[in-house]
């Protein structure tokens, strides 16, 4: 029996990865998106080409009647879940806090820590025993990003907390919950904050004086959902080149 994980954010970067990086290794996998259905196909006919099962499902998933939706489907069309990889999230145009609004900074909290919560209840009232979690933080959460992103930096930090509580609450039912904290990764975001080239600016500062790759993530993530970290729960793997 395949195992079943969903996704979050599945239609790009390091959530378009992670999502075949999975189905090759034999997960069903629902890609969810916000908006981009196009990509999200794509995703879908590459892992199903490849003899993979994968369904794209369209959600917001800071909305909670589209996060029941979601998973109701993903009921009716896979199974229950197994495993879940909260990756959605958003990035706004680099400024200060002296220049942020409320709306913005809400925007920021309620897609990338109320969605996370959201999935994360859906799923343990689904999970058995041996089921997983991979929270997609960000290394934003230790550094602060002052002066660009520090919103997006304290709704990582957020997701950090959530790890450690949810670990420690779902462990007595052998459902472990882990997080990732990508660096600076070669993905899209960095367009959605004002800044394409952002990596190429700032790898000089990174140890291993390079960015990351999606793929990279993606197997960190591959490696904590899998039963080779059954003994691992509330840890982080930083995926940042040493910074």
């Amino acid at each position: 029996m395949k195992p079943i994980v969903l996704v979050t954010g599945g239609s790009r970067g390091i959530g378009a990865a992670t999502s075949k990086h999975l189905a090759i290794q034999g997960y069903a996998v629902c890609v969810n998106y916000i908006s981009n259905e196009i990509e999200a196909n794509k995703v879908v006919a590459e892992i199903n080409d490849n003899g993979g099962v994968a369904i794209a499902v369209q959600a917001d998933v800071s909305q909670e009647k589209d996060v029941i939706r979601l998973f109701n489907t993903i009921d009716q069309s896979l199974g229950k879940i197994t495993h879940l990889v909260n990756n959605a999230g958003i990035l706004f145009p680099q400024m200060p806090i002296s220049a942020m609004t409320a709306e913005r900074i809400n925007k920021v909290l309620t897609t990338n820590v109320t969605s996370y919560f959201l999935c994360c209840r859906e799923a343990i009232n689904r999970m058995v025993e041996g089921g997983a979690i991979v929270n997609v933080s960000s290394a934003a959460a230790r550094l602060g990003s002052p002066a660009e992103y520090v919103d997006y930096a304290a709704s990582k930090g957020a997701i950090d907390t959530l790890t450690t509580g949810l670990s420690l609450e779902v462990a007595n039912k052998n459902i472990r919950v882990n997080c990732v904290r990508p660096g600076f990764i070669y993905t899209e975001m960095h367009a959605d904050g004002g800044e394409v080239n952002r990596v190429e600016r700032v790898k000089s500062s990174i140890p291993l004086q390079r960015g990351g790759k999606p793929e990279e993530v993606a197997a960190a993530i591959a490696f904590l959902l899998s039963n080779e970290a059954s003994f691992i729960t509330g840890s982080f793997i930083d995926i940042a080149g040493g910074k």
